[in-house]
């Protein structure tokens, strides 16, 4: 087979509240970005639209052709079967129902590549990142909701459907919170975003007054991560004990994952992470040192996301490369 002469990647993070994409080189150099917002409510062909629109302005930014492009990779908020290109299901967005690679293939011309977000996020990480040359590492992003990967013996685990690592779905408690994605208690719903935004609403209804009633303007169903931030260097009395609550209930999943994967290290990331990771980290470490099963085997390090908001694109474009090994 020829040498593919292209010279970039692209990458692609579809989040809950946003859609980033990057030009990539091939040793993982990120020559631009483009970010547009995504929105939950809107159909699965719109959100396919905004799709085409972030990698066409990429496309445009360096006037570069589709000839310009070895692949495509594309992280996806939820199930998706790689290998046909579907996406099955997306609890925080709309996509579900589409087949992504189908469409954009007619559109672009270039191998395109699919993958759950956070399992992308992980192999980014295992690329350039804080797990770098690990054989064995948990990834756990912390954003809209609660997404996880794991990489076990130097590969990405999938499974059997390569659906492998939904850790946020996880049941914790079967009596506890309804879910996104329609079970009753999963570790997402007591941890992600929407679930920290559910629990500040129900103490203000419940007559709690937060010190920064001025900067949430009562917009307590989209609550930016940036405000948790700046609510925890404040010691706000409603955010406060919320975030302690979400580390406890982490700490206590790592102590579990590391029970069952014996991971070298396990990475945190997602927008709340980016944020108040200063915050959470030490906290779950520390619950996670708790263990007694564990006690006197070698300490597992919980270590911040050190691609941040770029794991995942950069993930994208680890997994479009190993795709055009394969290849060869």
């Amino acid at each position: 087979m020829p040498k593919n002469k292209a010279r970039f990647y692209i990458g692609v993070d579809i989040g809950g509240t946003k859609i980033c994409a990057g030009l990539v080189t091939p040793s993982g150099e990120i020559l631009e970005r483009e970010k547009i917002p995504a929105h939950e409510e809107s159909s699965p062909r719109r959100s396919l639209l905004a799709l085409i629109e972030i990698i066409q302005n990429l496309l445009a930014d360096r006037r570069l052709k589709n000839r310009d492009i070895r692949g495509i990779g594309i992280g996806i908020p939820g199930l998706v079967d790689a290998e046909k290109g579907k996406v099955l299901v997306t609890p925080n967005m709309n996509l579900s129902g589409i087949n992504i690679i189908k469409e954009l293939k007619a559109k672009f011309s270039v191998p395109i590549l699919i993958g759950n977000d956070v399992n992308l996020g992980i192999l980014g990480e295992e690329w350039l990142g804080a797990c770098r040359g690990s054989q064995n590492a948990i990834g756990l992003f912390l954003g809209t909701g609660l997404g996880g990967g794991i990489i076990s013996g130097g590969k990405l685990l999938i499974g059997h459907q390569g659906i492998a690592g939904e850790l946020g779905h996880l049941i914790v408690d079967p009596r506890g919170p309804r879910c996104s994605c329609g079970n009753q208690g999963c570790l997402e719903a007591f941890i992600g975003r929407w679930a920290i935004e559910r629990d500040i609403r129900n103490a203000i209804n419940n007559g709690k007054k937060p010190k920064l009633q001025k900067l949430l303007k009562k917009k307590l169903f989209k609550i930016k991560s940036r405000v948790l931030k700046e609510a925890l260097a404040k010691k706000d009395p409603v955010v406060t004990p919320i975030i302690r609550g979400v580390c406890e209930h982490l700490g206590l999943a790592c102590i579990s994952l590391r029970h069952i994967f014996d991971p070298e290290c396990i990475i945190l990331g997602g927008g709340v992470i980016e944020a108040c990771g200063d915050f959470i980290i030490p906290i779950v470490q520390k619950v996670l040192e708790k263990d007694k099963f564990f006690r006197r085997m070698r300490a597992c390090k919980v270590k911040k996301s050190l691609l941040g908001d770029d794991a995942i694109l950069l993930g994208g474009v680890a997994l479009a490369r190993q795709s055009e090994a394969k290849r060869a």
